[in-house]
């Protein structure tokens, strides 16, 4: 994705990201649960069922939330992929793509960098050195 920034950005564009933080990751449970009609029905406008697995995937800093929606009808499944980043890691995946780093926040807001909390957002442009 970054690779497609870099070429779709005029020379001067700029990106905003928000991405999960590792303290996101650190805090986050394996966990299996079911309920009924999950997150107020969500999921569907008829009565089901939802089954959620969360999985960590420790070597990759990434969580799976796996919701299996099962209505009278039909089942479902769902895929939520969560990358964490540090701060230096984004850094690092920004310089590997050629797009320079510039700023940080706590949200997409603009509110200061916390280092503490579980989101941050990033501003990055092209790198004009090596484009």
């Amino acid at each position: 994705m970054l690779e497609k920034f870099k070429y779709m950005l005029k020379p001067n564009g700029k990106v905003l990201l928000d991405v999960y933080s590792l303290n996101y990751f650190n805090q986050k449970d394996e966990t299996s649960a079911y309920e009924f009609n999950h997150m107020n029905g969500f999921w569907s406008p008829e009565d089901y069922y939802c089954f959620i697995n969360t999985f960590k995937y420790y070597d990759l800093n990434v969580t799976l939330d796996k919701y299996t929606i099962i209505e009278k009808d039909r089942t479902r499944v769902v895929y939520n992929w969560l990358q964490c980043f540090t701060l230096e890691s984004l850094k690092k995946e920004f310089e590997e793509n050629n797009l320079a780093f510039e700023k940080a926040y706590s949200d997409v807001a603009g509110g200061e960098f916390d280092p503490g909390s579980l989101e941050f957002a990033v501003i990055a442009g092209r790198n004009k050195n090596k484009i």
